[in-house]
């Protein structure tokens, strides 16, 4: 139909970025502002020469003007004075009317010549001509007359110089009228000039005012109003609505930035997906990763109880042969009966040591305030035969306290200290210093010894369990020490190494956190509580 309205098409979102948006506005603004700031720098020039040439030159003017008429009437009245009486004192205020003259003329002549008035300039000299023919036609025989007696010029001449000296005052008085004309014109331009300037001025702030609000309301409509509804359908998606989409408005970059960030949404749609989907697989993992700890669990407890039993009874007959038959048999048998008693006893350390390393990490007690100082001096008194037979000196600086587990804690010191100890050089005797040094967040602890050091090429293997770099002949042990040492100090959230660097014996350098250790994890707490085995 005819009739019917077409409908209005869509209008076509601005391909203008807000950077884009902002730079025609500001640019637009400066413009503007800078015209309003040209207009207002004439206008204040303005004003300045205005009120310059009114202070300057017209109100000086006016008032030299009438001085240069007192001059000139000084010198009418000591010229009338003394043609009237011949009395010499007459003639005292028509010299310093010259004078003055002279001067209220030269300034009146500077004053106009910088102006450039040149009527003015012509009013002068309209001023000196009929005083100067005033002055040569009467003052001037008058003044000359001999003194004592009334002068004859101005008797004779008595209408003339009246006539004369009218035109004098004609003429200062034209002059006197054109300065004040001047004046009040130049009075009247500087009054307009300032009304301009307020109702300029007042322009601007309005102007500014207008900007500014056109700006806020810019910047509320393309930017806030566009970013308030982003954030709004972000909230709705970070409460869990993530099929809710993201809506597209404002500048070309804040939608693209919107179709960015639903992009993401969809992402992390799929993404949860896949997620809601290895979740359920993990959680069939977790469930044999609980049977396979049940099992570790299991085996812990038949290597703690089961199979030290027979090892115990293997070590105790084996012993018991030793006593019994040694110096018996042959010195063969009683070499392989000693073979096998030093074995079974070994071995039995052996499995204590796994266990204890095993243990680390796995089984917790509450972590507690630790006074490090405490325990050193614990482990000393614990190693003292070993420290006597040595002679070995041993110091330390004052030790911190820290949130830990105290037994390992005494774990990690034994095994520090005793080590320390026993591998000491032949040649003297050991010399033992720890140091505690505070690191940001952490504290750094250093065990520095005299014995037979550790060669750059073992500082990582030494950590490594069951790792030996000598024979069990020259040194006993399981090799498991320094492994558990780096298990304790890791376990608290710290690193361990060999000072590569000294030469004059071993500085092993660690660090613990003040912070206590972290809680087992669900799953070995469910893991432990399962399978405990009740002793």
């Amino acid at each position: 139909m005819t009739g019917m309205m077409r409908p209005s098409r869509a209008r076509r979102p601005s391909a203008w970025t807000t950077r884009r948006w902002l730079r025609v506005g500001v640019a637009v603004s400066l413009a503007v502002l800078a015209v309003l700031g040209v207009t207002g720098a004439w206008v204040l020039g303005r004003t300045a020469t205005i009120s310059d040439e009114l202070v300057d030159v017209r109100s000086p003017a006016l008032a030299t003007s009438f001085r240069l008429e007192s001059a000139v009437l000084n010198q009418e009245t000591g010229i009338r004075g003394y043609g009237l009486t011949g009395t010499p004192d007459f003639l005292g205020p028509y010299q310093r009317g010259l004078t003055d003259e002279k001067t209220y003329v030269a300034q009146l002549t500077r004053l106009l010549e910088g102006d450039g008035d040149t009527h003015a300039l012509d009013d002068l000299r309209t001023v000196q001509e009929a005083l100067s023919a005033w002055q040569e036609r009467i003052a001037g025989p008058v003044a000359a007359s001999p003194p004592g007696a009334p002068s004859v010029p101005a008797t004779e001449r008595a209408a003339e110089a009246k006539a004369a000296f009218d035109d004098v005052r004609a003429a200062m008085v034209e002059q006197q009228e054109r300065l004040r004309v001047e004046r009040e014109r130049t009075r009247a331009d500087l009054a307009a000039t300032m009304r301009l300037r307020n109702w300029l001025f007042a322009a601007i702030a309005a102007v500014i005012a207008l900007l500014a609000a056109l700006v806020f309301e810019g910047l509320r409509r393309g930017i806030n109003r566009p970013l308030e509804q982003l954030a709004a359908d972000a909230r709705t998606v970070a409460g869990g609505d993530f099929d809710h989409p993201i809506t597209s408005a404002g500048p070309a970059d804040l939608r693209r930035l919107s179709g960015e960030i639903d992009f993401m949404r969809r992402r992390l749609v799929r993404e949860l997906a896949f997620s809601e989907e290895a979740r359920r697989r993990l959680d069939a993992q977790t469930t044999d990763l609980q049977r396979s700890n049940a099992e570790l669990e299991q085996f812990a407890y038949v290597a703690s109880h089961d199979l030290q039993e027979p090892l115990r009874k293997v070590s105790s007959f084996t012993q018991l042969l030793q006593r019994r038959y040694g110096g018996q048999l042959d010195a063969k048998a009683d070499q392989y009966i000693a073979i096998a008693v030093d074995g079974a006893n070994r071995m039995q350390t052996l499995i204590n040591d796994l266990l204890e390393f095993s243990r680390v990490g796995r089984v917790h007690h509450d972590p507690v305030e630790v006074d490090l100082g405490l325990v050193m001096e614990r482990t000393v008194s614990e190693l003292s035969v070993g420290i006597e037979e040595a002679g070995a000196t041993i110091t330390h600086d004052p030790l911190p306290s820290l949130v830990a587990d105290p037994t390992q804690m005494g774990m990690l010191w034994q095994n520090l200290i005793g080590n320390a100890v026993k591998f000491r050089r032949p040649d003297r005797a050991p010399v033992i210093h720890v140091t505690a040094a505070r690191e940001g967040e952490l504290w750094r602890f250093t065990v520095t010894d005299n014995g037979i050091g550790i060669g750059p090429e073992y500082a990582d293997k030494v950590f490594v369990i069951f790792q030996r770099l000598h024979t069990k002949d020259v040194y006993p042990g399981s090799g498991i020490g320094l492994a558990m040492c780096k298990k304790i100090v890791e376990f608290h959230g710290g690193a361990i190494a060999v000072d590569p660097e000294y030469r004059d014996g071993t500085r092993i350098s660690f660090t613990l956190a003040p912070e206590p250790p972290p809680e087992p994890s669900a799953i070995a707490e469910a893991t432990r509580a399962t399978t405990e085995p009740t002793p």
